[in-house]
């Protein structure tokens, strides 16, 4: 839909509904979950663009655990504008981009993607993610845009430099400690021991505009066929680290937000049927949960995470792709609760039938060291331009320890349809 308004801005309107069900595979309802998101772009000037989205979400079955007021993992300039008990509004996206001396700038917030690994993160880490969903949500839905300028420069043809900054100290999302997704497994949670008190918890998070920015850089670069980056980000983690204090009277959790420097590097190139995709990220710091509670529980190491993945469309209208992921610790201590190399195996099976109205997604994820994953199954059917139903499957398995394990009682089935203008 094309208009004009005053001031001869060029203005352009859509619109998103989206409807979905889910229930458990014993029948109770698990969610029933509506979305509108309204989107404006306008064309400024010829050389300055405005997007604004606006998302409203209401879930009238309330498990997902909507927080009202907005959780404290959000900056006091990000979260939603309005909450409830079972819904919020808020500025999805809102940024201007522009062109000024060659140099690319995108101003407010935004999503920014590094990587292309499906179903886990290695450098995708820029934007926080919400886990009210776990990870069955797409991660473009699941990101949580941030307020930050965004800014790359053309090197010749094949180069470009990117600069963040970034000065929105909003973090991931976690679902409440009684909704259907929240952690459990001992990997994430401190376990209670047997005849001590649980005292309190102590929370701290990041304030400060300038001192808590995060910053990032990335150079990309296509040579010789191959899509080629190196990454820098020197940001805060984004899920708080547990530190316990034991003393006579119980345990006492202090939750702080603690820094790290991430170097990481991708490449990518096609070969006739097959794409070979790759991602490297070295941490300097990750916090790990562990059993030595006389020194704070918690445990620090370098970590290198990388994944390989090899994609295949030599059958019509269908796509296999295969990845593995891995995390290493370098400075590992036996009291660490995860394994020092922790192994994840991926499976994405992709169809389409009936010139691309009918879609099948299957997605596995299964993890080595702990015997557990997930199966997220999906079938689409595109109506027409505007309208897609939807059915599909979310299963988990294996040890309750694990990351998909602690899941296994959450299976479900999913309807859903979307329409669009």
């Amino acid at each position: 839909m094309l208009f004009i308004i005053p001031y001869s801005v060029n203005a352009e309107f859509s619109l998103t509904f989206e409807q979905e069900a889910a229930i458990y595979d014993n029948g109770k309802q698990h969610k029933f979950e509506s979305i509108i998101a309204p989107e404006w772009f306008f064309s400024i000037s010829k050389n300055i663009d405005m997007t604004f989205i606006v998302r409203a979400r209401f879930d009238s079955g309330t498990n997902l655990g909507f927080n009202s007021p907005k959780g404290d993992n959000f900056s006091s300039i990000n979260g939603a504008v309005r909450t409830s008990s079972d819904g919020d509004i808020a500025i999805r996206e809102w940024y201007i981009e522009t062109e000024s001396e060659h140099v690319f700038w995108k101003i407010g917030k935004q999503q920014v993607v590094w990587g292309q690994a499906d179903g886990l993160k290695v450098l995708d880490v820029i934007n926080p993610q919400s886990f009210r969903e776990f990870v069955l949500d797409e991660f473009a839905d699941s990101r949580i845009p941030l307020w930050m300028i965004n800014a790359e420069i053309p090197l010749n043809d094949d180069n470009t430099l990117q600069l963040l900054w970034i000065p929105d100290s909003t973090y991931h999302e976690l679902a409440h400690a009684d909704a259907p997704f929240a952690f459990t497994s001992p990997l994430f949670v401190p376990q209670l021991v047997e005849g001590v008190e649980f005292l309190d918890i102590n929370q701290a998070k990041p304030s400060r505009f300038f001192k808590d920015s995060d910053v990032g850089l990335q150079f990309s670069s296509f040579t010789a066929g191959w899509d080629l980056t190196l990454n820098y980000l020197y940001h805060y983690l984004d899920t708080p680290v547990l530190f316990q204090s034991l003393s006579d009277e119980g345990i006492r959790i202090n939750s702080t937000y603690k820094r790290k420097h991430l170097f990481g590097a991708s490449a990518s190139n096609s070969f006739g049927d097959y794409t070979f995709r790759s991602e490297l990220g070295y941490s300097t710091d990750s916090y790990h949960l562990s059993s030595d509670t006389n020194q704070t529980g918690i445990a620090n190491s370098a970590d290198m995470s990388w994944v390989i993945g090899l994609d295949w469309m030599g059958l019509t209208d269908t796509m296999i792709s295969a990845q593995w992921f891995q995390s290493h610790l370098f400075d590992y201590e036996d009291s660490i609760i995860r394994e020092q190399n922790n192994t994840t195996f991926s499976f994405l099976y992709t169809r389409s039938f009936k010139n691309d109205s009918w879609n099948l997604n299957i997605l596995e994820l299964h993890n080595i060291d702990y015997g557990d994953g997930s199966v997220q199954i999906q079938l689409d059917y595109e109506l027409n331009s505007q309208v897609k139903l939807w059915v599909g499957a979310d299963i988990f398995y294996g040890d309750k320890q694990g990351l998909f394990g602690q899941f296994n009682n959450q299976d479900r089935l999913t309807v859903g349809f979307q329409w669009g203008l």
